[in-house]
């Protein structure tokens, strides 16, 4: 897990060599970050610091800066970031690279130099020779979306790292309401872990009173008081929202993107489709699917097929200005506790 390698950089326990690869930048970026900092100080940073890209560079060329001697330090870290020759991606590059060479350092690194490979790719290629080689000799972190399992592991490691402690309900309780973003999640872990700098535990009570909630985490709690009955609630919500100067237009197409899924969820669950496959398919996170799934359980299809008609009659009324926008929302709100 990426903690692993976060708590041996803490501990200046360095590798020579480092890949970086997958989708979640967050994660690439953060580990990155962790390592230059602990590596090098910042009067070291103009000497013993280099980044290249390789879609520009030559691997020849970085590779001769890393078994560079440091100037004024202990060791060198060099970034190689875009090594389209890992994939089997077609990526147009403006230059040629002997990657025998590459397969040379990687078999005997510089022993001064931290040489960093970043491949925000979702895959490598791993008939490659070179993919093989690189993956045996370095400390790799594969930066994939995190699944519901791995998303909570994640929390609580984090939590860990500032010192403290979290229930499962305030886990549950901190992706309901912040969503899967880790930049998001880490922001609201660390002013929680923070607030609670002497019980060390976070419980829900200061998950709830303390974590920020995004536009769409107010729509979904929205949306499930509507679900719920809760009426007045769910406009009271609504109220905050156009306080807060939210366009109207822009609320209701986030209602409408949370009925959407929440149909389509029901309608793919029905084929047998597992939660991790709905969300393949649909292209978000498992955790929404599982919400949505517990959401759906509240509609008949019927009533579904009235949502969305309903939502569709909104858009057009509010594009064509036929009502007052404010008041558009608010009437669909009426008219879904009707159903």
């Amino acid at each position: 897990m990426v903690t692993t390698i976060w708590k041996d950089l803490e501990r200046k326990k360095f590798s020579s060599l480092y890949l970086l690869y997958g989708t979640e930048d967050f994660l690439i970026n953060e580990t990155k970050q962790k390592l230059i900092q602990n590596a090098l100080s910042q009067e070291e940073m103009d000497f013993n610091f280099a980044s290249y890209d390789l879609l520009e560079t030559p691997v020849e060329v970085a590779l001769e800066d890393a078994e560079t001697f440091p100037f004024m330090g202990e060791r060198r870290v060099v970034t190689l970031h875009n090594p389209a020759f890992l994939t089997s991606e077609k990526i147009k590059e403006k230059v040629e690279h002997n990657i025998s060479k590459l397969e040379q350092y990687l078999h005997s690194p510089a022993p001064y130099t931290i040489l960093v490979i970043v491949a925000p790719y979702e895959k490598l290629d791993e008939r490659k020779k070179i993919t093989k080689t690189l993956k045996k000799t370095a400390t790799v972190l594969e930066a994939k979306k995190l699944n519901e399992h791995e998303l909570k592991r994640w929390i609580r490691e984090r939590v860990s790292l500032n010192g403290g402690e979290i229930d499962e309900e305030a886990i549950e309780l901190l992706l309901t309401l912040s969503g899967t973003n880790l930049m998001m999640l880490t922001s609201e872990i660390d002013k929680l872990s923070l607030f609670v700098n002497k019980t060390k535990r976070i419980d829900t009570q200061i998950v709830n009173q303390l974590v920020a909630r995004s536009l769409e985490q107010n729509i979904f709690a929205l949306v499930d008081k509507v679900i719920h009955g809760e009426t007045e609630q769910a406009l009271r919500i609504y109220y905050d929202l156009l306080k807060q100067n939210e366009e109207p237009i822009k609320i209701l197409s986030i209602i409408a993107g949370q009925f959407r899924l929440i149909y389509q969820v029901k309608e793919l669950s029905r084929k047998g489709y597992g939660q991790q496959k709905i969300a393949s398919f649909l292209k978000v996170h498992p955790f929404r699917v599982k919400l949505a799934a517990g959401q759906a359980k509240a509609f008949s299809d019927e009533q579904l097929g009235k949502v969305m008609l309903l939502l569709s009659e909104g858009d057009y009324d509010m594009k064509t200005g036929r009502k007052k926008k404010e008041m558009i929302v608010e009437l669909i709100l009426l008219q879904l506790h009707n159903l």
